[in-house]
């Protein structure tokens, strides 16, 4: 009974997730172009990399405002969204205003910034796996930004270079993980709605 009952009841948070999957897309594709970029130019000035790091910032807030008003159920709440949304693109807005911010501050919220980020995706993951099997692609992203976003904030005295590496690094395996993500639900889209 309890399969027969899993397999009729309707889905609403992979339905929502699958019909907006190309937002996910556009996230990892952002992600994947901020950490090429970040490793074709190594020696990038901080400047630079602040600047980087802003417009990618700005971009998944606007992304993650969309996401808030896009369909009925997410995998964190309405109100998480927005705040993500406008924190990204406050964090976005600054950036460009002060590109000038000593490098501590920075490092500091962009280790901040990652922490945050990836707790919430693995709430949502953990929810989202009531819907769909095998999530662990979520999981795997939000686990990878808690790890960045704990060292960033135990070591921030790493060397600039250091740091453009391993920003570069986390932003290619989180867009890698979100482009996937974003395909595996592009494929539910296409399958019939339960009734």
């Amino acid at each position: 009974m309890s399969t027969t009952s899993a397999t009729l009841t309707p889905r609403p948070m992979l339905h929502a997730l699958a019909k907006n999957w190309w937002l996910l897309l556009i996230r990892g594709i952002a992600a994947i172009v901020f950490g090429v970029l970040a490793f074709a130019w190594p020696g990038l000035t901080l400047v630079t990399l602040v600047l980087f790091y802003g417009a990618f910032a700005l971009v998944d807030g606007v992304i993650a405002l969309i996401a808030a008003f896009k369909g009925s159920a997410k995998p964190v709440p309405t109100w998480w969204l927005v705040v993500v949304g406008i924190l990204g693109i406050g964090a976005g807005i600054a950036t460009f205003a002060m590109p000038g911010i000593t490098a501590i501050i920075l490092i500091l919220f962009i280790g901040a910034w990652a922490l945050v980020h990836g707790i919430f995706e693995i709430i949502g993951a953990i929810q989202l796996r009531k819907e769909i099997d095998n999530e662990w692609m979520l999981i795997f992203s939000g686990v990878v930004s808690v790890l960045f976003g704990l060292i960033v904030l135990i070591a921030p005295g790493a060397g600039a270079l250091g740091l453009v590496w391993a920003i570069a690094a986390y932003s290619i395996v989180f867009g890698i993980s979100f482009v996937a993500l974003a395909f595996r639900l592009k494929s539910h889209s296409h399958e019939p709605a339960t009734a």
